[in-house]
């Protein structure tokens, strides 16, 4: 079964550039949420809050502010508490330093960011603490790497192209859950790309 209305067109990544948009998807259960939508949706308020361990109300009210700003939508049918929800992007991404030099946007992508980055620093640290207990199946697809490899700053934009592009394989298994092979498991990376050198301190 497909979530996609008859004749509409895929979700695609979003690129936020709104600074109101940043600023309301930046807290902790919004983003649960948006979180618990692409493991299984459409769901309800009711439901979401049974993934999310936040109350009915609670949810609906963040529900229909991520609404508000584009991040959901109304999957039809139900009322109230029992509307359900879809995504409205399978995805976002965000330029922590605006191109166009707009202070507003830079502050509110950074602190979107800073947001980002504790869920994601802190999800590492949990699954280091219980990976001994995983199922020898679970451990073999769990990993981390750190690698250096020099490339020009035009190369470096290809390979985070290339990457993306391998992701987005399989983006239509997000999309329909019945393109999901049997035994599919909901998988997630973290990456994080960046010049070693700006770890170095900045020479006078």
């Amino acid at each position: 079964m497909s979530f996609e209305p008859d004749g509409a067109a895929p979700r695609e990544h979003r690129k936020l550039t709104d600074p109101k948009a940043m600023r309301a998807v930046a807290h902790p259960t919004r983003l649960a949420l948006l979180e618990a939508l692409g493991r299984r949706e459409p769901l309800t308020a009711t439901e979401a809050a049974q993934m999310v361990g936040e109350s009915p109300t609670n949810c609906a009210f963040h529900l229909r502010t991520l609404a508000k700003y584009g991040f959901v939508e109304e999957a039809g049918g139900g009322t109230g508490r029992s509307r359900p929800w879809r995504r409205a992007h399978i995805g976002f991404s965000i330029d922590e330093i605006d191109p166009s030099g707009d202070p507003e946007t830079t502050i509110a992508a950074t602190a979107l960011s800073t947001v980002l980055w504790d869920i994601w620093l802190d999800r590492i640290r949990k699954i280091s603490a219980v990976r001994s207990a995983f199922p020898e199946h679970w451990n073999k697809i769990t990993g981390a790497a750190e690698s250096i490899f020099y490339l020009t700053p035009e190369e470096a934009e290809t390979f985070q192209e290339e990457m993306t592009g391998l992701l987005f394989r399989y983006r239509e298994r997000l999309e329909d859950p019945a393109l999901r092979p049997e035994g599919a498991i909901p998988m997630e990376l973290i990456q994080f790309t960046f010049p070693a050198d700006a770890l170095r301190p900045l020479e006078d």
